[in-house]
């Protein structure tokens, strides 16, 4: 899958296995194959881009995905040992209850890798009213039955609350894009650690003006699109007068708050001293997972970190499971909370199986 901070393209080889009702899996080889500018140009432009170009740009990321898998299962030695490709693309357009684009045809990674593919994962959901978003709870609930609470910190950040019977989950806010486009003033690609934002001081004024933003006063179902952090998040940042260093330890804060404001809502629902998982490139800010501790500490929801490659490679291992969920004709979208008519059995199927 291809993530909206734009870092690349991760590919994880997965070995997935189900008895009784219970999956287990093992994450074989992954990694992140890093985009290169002409590439992150690309991506960054494409809901500039008129139909025809929008299409070309559709196509050619599907080969160049195709491409890499068949050079990864090359570099892995994973020839003939490949059953299945789950794709989720790069997002571009997500407009719902009406449309949702993942650029990168399924079609075009079936013919490079010779390979069946699944692909679309998140338009049957649109189709029947629902966000297509979040779609990972539906692996969450299958592969961590006994965690609470999720959280990924990805380009965007969303959250999962596990009530046993009923299942929420919806984007919090932007979140990585938004810090890495910070940090890309000072050519970095990232703040490492927070360490930058750490060092700054929070402007009381432009926070409260970004926890103002209607879209945190909207009830869930709910997901965001990559522009809401691009084209008015970011903005206000800029427009914010302060140095570089105080508008990442404001905006580290204010993701922080969203996080805390959304624990907040399902905390008293999910029994004594919950825990949550946090996953994501974001778990790799110290500063922000530090703040996000200090203020989940009154509510007694305690923050853990998993193992490294279940926080790089969740969200491509849980496209791995949605993939072999669509093969085998099973829901891949919850609708409690995508808030779709009803559960469904999303993805297109490319090649023979």
């Amino acid at each position: 899958m291809s993530g909206s901070s734009l870092d690349g393209l991760d590919i994880a080889y997965i070995h997935f296995e189900e008895q009784s009702g219970k999956w287990q899996f093992e994450i074989m080889e992954a990694e992140c194959r890093t985009y290169n500018e002409d590439w992150v140009k690309k991506l960054r432009h494409a809901t500039d881009l008129n139909a025809r170009d929008h299409a070309l740009l559709d196509a050619d990321l599907g080969h160049y995905i195709g491409q890499e898998v068949v050079a990864f299962m090359k570099e892995k030695q994973l020839d003939y040992r490949v059953a299945l490709i789950s794709s989720h693309g790069h997002t571009s357009f997500h407009i719902p209850p009406r449309v949702t684009v993942q650029l990168g045809q399924g079609s075009a990674i079936a013919a490079e890798t010779g390979l069946p593919v699944v692909s679309d994962l998140r338009a049957v959901d649109v189709a029947l009213g629902g966000q297509g978003a979040p779609i990972v709870p539906m692996g969450e609930r299958m592969l961590w039955k006994d965690v609470p609470l999720f959280l990924n910190i990805g380009g965007i950040a969303n959250i999962s609350a596990n009530m046993g019977a009923h299942y929420l989950a919806y984007d919090v806010c932007p979140a990585n894009r938004v810090l890495n486009m910070l940090a890309a003033k000072v050519g970095k690609e990232y703040d490492e650690g927070g360490r930058l934002a750490a060092s700054g001081t929070v402007n009381d004024k432009l926070l409260n003006e970004l926890n103002g933003l209607d879209y945190y006063s909207k009830p869930f179902p709910k997901s965001l699109a990559n522009d809401f952090g691009t084209d008015q998040v970011f903005p206000m940042l800029e427009k914010g007068g302060s140095e570089l260093r105080d508008l990442l330890r404001t905006y580290v804060e204010h993701i922080a708050l969203q996080v805390a404001r959304a624990v907040e809502h399902h905390a008293h629902d999910l029994g004594n001293a919950p825990h949550m998982m946090v996953t994501g490139g974001g778990a790799f800010n110290d500063f922000l997972i530090e703040r996000i501790r200090q203020l989940l500490e009154p509510m007694r929801v305690q923050v853990d970190l998993p193992d490294e490659k279940i926080i790089k490679f969740k969200e491509a291992l849980i496209m791995g499971l949605l993939g072999v969920l669509r093969w085998r004709d099973e829901p891949t979208a919850l609708a409690s909370v995508t808030g779709a008519r009803r559960d469904s059995v999303g993805g297109a199927l490319w090649g023979r199986m």
